[in-house]
């Protein structure tokens, strides 16, 4: 899905949440439904979603959560054969949100959406799959900013997954094998070029001098990140950001950052302008380096520090398949932090640890 700020998909992360005095059951029943049990490789598949508020509340969801319009998070989540088949569309980091980034479902209200799946999910590969809608729920009741209040001062509350039984598709397409030479002719088709920096989707002459600075900023980043990790060093930087040490996980994350700052300074970027969200930063296809869009918040971050535009860009270039691959688990500093405690290895796929570990503020040995 375009990568973004504050959601979570990760039912522990904490994007916002109820308070500790809310209602504890999920308040939305999911069901989703399929053109057809079967479809050919070549084929667009779309699924049938139905949101239904099963409370006697209205239930706020975040509109991204929701299957509305095009997909702006991995809110699906889809096995082949019992393989999980990754997120290919577009990543998004955003601001804290704010009241107009819900949705209000009513009482005994449903709200149903045909969603597209075949622009974010590879489903060309033959195989049994599985499809259900599987994301955090984050559910409001009452007042929004009491209850963002209650996030901010800690009173969270273990919520249960928002969820669906899932759908069973067979997919008549490439075989394994096939789809695999396929992705290796694609990749050997993209011949590297020689470090530069193009810009798309109408980038002022003062934007574009604020980008190379930016670029200069996240090499800076990478590079700091990467002498550190060479050295060996495993203290309260690393621990805070990357969790408990073990040499699998500190080799893990020395790789990921050898790939950020090489493709941060060897590959040719392009950098897009066209995006006006003001509620994001930037985001980034995966499977589509080295192109970062920027949108509205990017142009308020500072340069260096926390959230800042070098290290927006050292964030979305980590979700680059071919650089590091991450994901988005949690947002923010705080539950980056959380999530450094509870899942290390997560912490080593989430794109906001890289960040934070690279921006390093404020400064820890």
């Amino acid at each position: 899905m375009p990568h973004a700020r504050w959601l979570s998909l990760s039912a522990t992360a904490l994007a916002l949440g109820l308070s500790a005095q809310a209602h504890a059951a999920a308040p939305i029943a999911v069901s989703l439904s399929l053109d057809s049990a079967a479809a050919k490789g070549s084929e667009d598949v779309y699924v049938t979603v139905t949101l239904k508020n099963v409370s006697s509340q209205p239930a706020k969801l975040l509109r991204w959560l929701a299957p509305v319009g095009e997909l702006e998070e991995g809110i699906f989540h889809i096995t082949r054969d019992g393989k999980d088949v990754p997120y290919q569309g577009a990543h998004y980091k955003r601001v804290a949100p704010t009241a107009k980034d819900y949705i209000t479902i009513k009482p005994g209200q449903s709200l149903t959406r045909r969603v597209e799946l075949s622009n974010a999910y590879d489903l060309t590969v033959s195989g049994q799959y599985a499809i259900s809608y599987d994301v955090a729920a984050v559910n409001l009741f009452g007042d929004l900013d009491k209850n963002q209040a209650a996030l901010k001062a800690g009173q969270y509350q273990a919520m249960q997954a928002l969820d669906s039984q899932a759908a069973n598709l067979w997919v008549n397409g490439l075989s394994y094998s096939e789809s695999l030479i396929q992705k290796a002719n694609e990749t050997n088709a993209v011949t590297p070029a020689a470090f530069g920096i193009s810009f798309t989707g109408r980038c002022s002459s003062t934007r574009q001098a604020l980008l190379r600075d930016a670029v200069t900023a996240a090499q800076n980043m990478s590079n700091n990140a990467l002498s550190y990790l060479n050295a060996g060093t495993a203290g309260p930087r690393y621990t805070t950001w990357f969790g408990t040490y073990t040499s699998a996980r500190y080799a893990t994350a020395k790789s990921h950052f050898t790939n950020i700052y090489s493709a941060m300074s060897t590959q040719s970027l392009t950098l897009d302008c066209s995006c006006k969200k003001s509620g994001t930063y930037a985001y980034v296809y995966p499977t589509q380096p080295y192109k970062i869009y920027l949108c509205g918040a990017f142009w308020n971050a500072p340069m260096t520090g926390t959230d800042s535009k070098g290290g927006t860009l050292v964030h979305e270039m980590s979700h680059f398949n071919v650089v590091a691959g991450t994901d988005d688990h949690a947002y923010g500093q705080s539950s980056a932090k959380s999530l450094a405690i509870s899942s290390p290895d997560q912490a080593l796929d989430n794109a906001d640890n890289h960040e934070y570990f690279a921006e390093n503020t404020p400064a820890q040995n």
